[in-house]
């Protein structure tokens, strides 16, 4: 008996799940974790320090990968009256919850990480999905295509 025909073949393609709305899902639910650390670190008080990775020249020449500390922009604020707000942002813009509702009202900072928590559940169950598909077609909308070299 050939060794082959013991196997169970099938006609399988692998699916793509690096499509753009997964890859900014996944951006989103990063961003949100941050903001929820973030949230927590002020809560009790403590630091918060987000690094990223960069290449740098070492006093020997050589490159080296490196963590430096970058600035993390809280997704919450509070207004005039007391009140405080949680945006979810893609890159300078809000994007909208429901028409017109860009914000998500907390009776204060204590709440802020049990409303990033739903907020990433809603992401993951695809609540959000059009409103993520508006803001990259608005994103992609800015940009040119870039001109063809001509070969000379």
């Amino acid at each position: 008996m050939s060794i082959l025909k013991s196997l169970k073949l099938a006609a399988a393609a692998p699916t793509n799940p690096t499509t753009s709305e997964h890859a900014f899902r996944a951006k989103l639910l990063g961003y949100l974790a941050e903001q929820k650390a973030l949230a927590e670190a002020e809560i009790a008080g403590t630091p918060f320090s987000a690094t990223r990775r960069v290449t740098r020249t070492n006093d020997a020449g050589e490159k080296a990968r490196v963590d430096v500390p970058r600035h993390v922009r809280k997704g919450w604020f509070t207004d005039t009256s007391g009140k405080t707000f949680f945006q979810l942002r893609y890159g300078s813009k809000p994007l909208e919850f429901a028409k017109g509702m860009n914000a998500v009202e907390v009776q204060g900072l204590n709440e802020v990480p049990e409303i990033i928590t739903s907020i990433m559940e809603a992401i993951n169950a695809g609540e959000l999905d059009p409103q993520l598909k508006g803001a990259i077609a608005q994103r992609r909308a800015n940009f040119k295509p870039r001109a063809k070299k001509a070969n000379a």
